[in-house]
């Protein structure tokens, strides 16, 4: 049993998080990237802004192109949460089910390329916390 419960508590917070990835335009070589997480069971996914010392925020490095340019940050759309958790002993931000994050990107000329990186991120529920995970973003833009 002892072996069980070790291997349950290695459980990753990828396993709870399914991140798909989409490419929208809006205007002329302006393209708006969702990163879509759905989160399983009672878990839920700390905002950007998790809210003081404790949990890991989810946070997103982009790779560096000569063919784009970000426009800001990823906006998160969703039902934000902010919930006093005594794990932490202050509130934090997060979400249920699920949460857009959506990265506006302007390509420099009429290419086809894509926009890389990784989302590190972790997730709780009202008994445990899973170990943080990153996981690689790839999104084909343009063309």
């Amino acid at each position: 049993m002892a072996v069980l419960t070790g291997t349950l508590a290695m459980a990753q917070s990828s396993k709870e998080v399914n991140w798909t990835y989409s490419s929208k335009k809006i205007a002329d070589k302006t393209y708006e990237i969702h990163m879509t997480a759905t989160i399983g069971g009672d878990y839920h996914l700390y905002a950007q802004d998790a809210g003081g010392e404790g949990p890991i925020p989810t946070a997103f490095t982009f790779t560096k192109s000569p063919l784009l340019d970000l426009e800001g940050a990823p906006k998160e759309k969703g039902q934000l949460i902010k919930k006093f958790e005594s794990a932490w002993n202050h509130d934090v931000k997060y979400y249920e089910r699920t949460v857009d994050f959506v990265q506006v990107v302007k390509l420099k000329s009429n290419v086809k390329t894509n926009l890389s990186g990784k989302v590190e991120f972790m997730v709780c529920d009202d008994h445990e916390c899973l170990p943080p995970a990153t996981v690689d973003i790839k999104v084909n833009i343009g063309g």
